[in-house]
């Protein structure tokens, strides 16, 4: 059986170093405290410490137990000479294994086994460097071991690289949901929603699990060109997974139907292969979705209940519902710009517009003190003084013919950022439902930071969204 590992030299004087060493230390901190400074003097030789203590590991100086880690399923085993001291300092669980033993054998997954030294040498020095593929193994050892702290900066490690768009968002998550590591699967989550157009289009949707479309089927803060984008996404991963028919129906109809236009959806009915195939299970979604479009918001209210989230459009990116913004330099003046949108989703109001008009401050102004900005698309707006405060952003409609139809607003902003050549979404704010701001718009933004997590290329990549409502003056029967 072959054996990989560290060598055990019967020297203990790298031990008896490092006892020399902390006693040192601890007695120039007790002479300067005698010695009655007004000020402290520092003596800090924690780094000569940690050296001492990788010795310590990689050459086994006074060892007093054996770990053997066999990989699974081969005859791969590695051996480490460690301190029964030193790994029951972090670990409970090897704390137990270890009492009275001096020599104990474990088992561990190939992955986890492989990264067995660097668990290791995280008990002794209290760091180690992690790569993307090594992210599960080391958070399953520190999980199974009760390790809280390396548990908690491989969590954080990986939701940094969810946000970078590095890490393998669906793998991460269905690690997240096995490990019951909530904090972690949100955030996996959280990515998945606002970038499902990148993922997608990625090997990583053909692994999705009927659970986590689920998830992700059920949200509105999905941020996609339109509900056709969902649709054909859903229609692939159909044809890949081929999950039994329930699973499929079930995700049929969470497709948002009354948010695709009617010549859309004819064109799915003719065409779909899912739909061919599973028609039946959505025939009365369909068929609701045709007379939401033919009727009046108003007369559908009638007979329909449109609170429900059917007739809720999610984050969609498509000219109807909102507009692309880059600003340039923005932590320097005020800018300021205007889009239109749809009224609302019904194609009894397709042809219906509402103006926006947009203001971005890099700092905060009083409303007294904000310029008009109703026409100048664009145009530079005198600078705002640094001591006003944080970014804002302020989003009001032109005239209030939207109220008048029966509609409100709800207003999103999207701010992307450039991994990896391309443009994800790193950050979402909502607007309450009956305010013209985002009130945690770029609160912690450093817009003057030229490698700022918030720019590409000096740049602020927003996207605006309105999405209609109609259930704020629509009341249906009871």
């Amino acid at each position: 059986m072959p054996r990989v590992g560290y060598s055990r030299p019967g020297s203990w004087s790298s031990f008896w170093a490092i006892l020399t060493l902390v006693g040192l230390v601890t007695r120039a901190a007790q002479r300067a405290d005698l010695g009655g400074e007004a000020a402290g003097t520092s003596i800090n030789h924690s780094h000569m410490l940690l050296q001492r203590l990788q010795e310590l590991l990689r050459n086994g100086n006074a060892s007093d137990v054996v770990l053997r880690v066999q990989a699974a399923g081969t005859e791969e085993v590695r051996v480490f000479h460690a301190h029964r001291l030193l790994l029951s300092l972090h670990s409970e669980p090897l704390r137990e294994l270890l009492w009275n033993q001096s020599e104990v054998a474990l088992q561990e997954p190939r992955e986890c086994a492989a990264v067995f030294d660097k668990f290791i040498r995280y008990l002794y020095c209290g760091e180690l460097t992690v790569q993307l593929a090594q992210a599960i193994p080391l958070h399953r050892l520190a999980t199974k071991y009760g390790v809280a702290s390396l548990q908690r900066g491989v969590a954080d490690y990986m939701r940094a690289h969810l946000a970078a768009g590095a890490g393998p968002a669906v793998g991460w998550y269905h690690y997240a949901v096995s490990a019951g590591d909530e904090a972690l699967r949100d955030s996996c989550l959280q990515f998945l929603a606002w970038n499902l157009s990148a993922v997608a289009g990625s090997a990583e949707w053909g692994v999705v699990s009927p659970e986590l479309l689920a998830q992700l089927l059920q949200r509105s803060d999905l941020v996609l060109q339109d509900e056709l984008e969902l649709f054909h996404a859903l229609e692939a991963w159909l044809g890949r997974v081929r999950p039994p028919p329930p699973v499929a129906e079930s995700a049929l109809r969470a497709i948002r139907y009354p948010m695709i236009p009617p010549a859309q959806l004819f064109q799915l009915q003719a065409r779909s292969a899912a739909l061919a195939r599973h028609g039946a299970a959505v025939a009365d979604l369909l068929l609701q979705a045709y007379q939401f479009h033919a009727a009046s918001p108003l007369h559908f209210a009638k007979f329909f209940d449109v609170n429900g989230s059917a007739f809720l459009p999610r984050n969609y990116l498509a000219p109807a519902w909102g507009a692309a913004w880059v600003i340039n330099n923005p932590a320097r003046d005020d800018r300021s710009t205007s889009f239109q949108t749809q009224l609302g989703p019904s194609g009894h109001d397709a042809g219906r517009r509402v103006t926006w008009n947009v203001l971005f401050s890099p700092r905060w102004l009083p409303v007294s003190l904000r310029p008009v900005y109703a026409d100048a698309a664009g145009t530079a707006l005198p600078a705002a003084r640094p001591e006003d405060g944080r970014p804002r952003l302020v989003v009001t409609p032109a005239s209030s013919g939207g109220e008048a139809a029966g509609v409100s607003f709800q207003k999103t902003v999207l701010v992307g950022a450039r991994q990896q050549g391309r443009l994800l979404v790193r950050h979402a704010y909502n607007f309450h439902q009956s305010s013209e701001e985002a009130g945690d718009f770029l609160l912690h933004a450093d817009l003057q930071r030229r490698n700022s997590e918030y720019l590409v290329e000096n740049a602020l990549h927003l996207h605006l969204i309105v999405k209609p409502v109609y259930h704020t003056l629509i009341r249906t029967p009871n």
